[in-house]
């Protein structure tokens, strides 16, 4: 991913409401939702919806499919971990990061981030 790619992803990403749909999509996992149960489970409206579902597809975070009549819209997994890969390429000055929950660096105590 370059420079350009995450500020479109990141942009896409500093609203409120996109956020939470990609979120939303993120934990359905690859089977993705259709805009109304999105639409249902985050209290917005349909109008809105498409508005930021728009969004987040120019950003290439997330991708509709046509089943039937439905439109269903899934996570980009590999955007999402190429923007993540983006963001620690050079964490803690090369060392590789340690698992979610735990600090990569304890503050102070190391040369992290000096």
């Amino acid at each position: 991913m370059d420079n350009k790619d995450a500020v479109v992803a990141l942009a896409a990403l500093a609203q409120e409401s996109r956020l939470a749909t990609f979120r939303l999509l993120v934990q359905a996992g690859p089977g993705g939702l259709a805009a109304s149960k999105i639409a249902e489970a985050l209290g917005m409206p349909p109008s809105s919806l498409s508005f930021h579902l728009k969004e987040l597809s120019n950003a290439n975070l997330i991708v509709p499919r046509q089943e039937g009549r439905f439109v269903i819209y899934a996570a980009q997994f590999d955007a999402m971990n190429a923007l993540l890969g983006f963001l620690t390429e050079n964490c803690c000055g090369g060392n590789p990061c340690s698992p979610t929950g735990s600090p990569a660096c304890e503050p102070r105590t190391s040369t992290c981030g000096a």
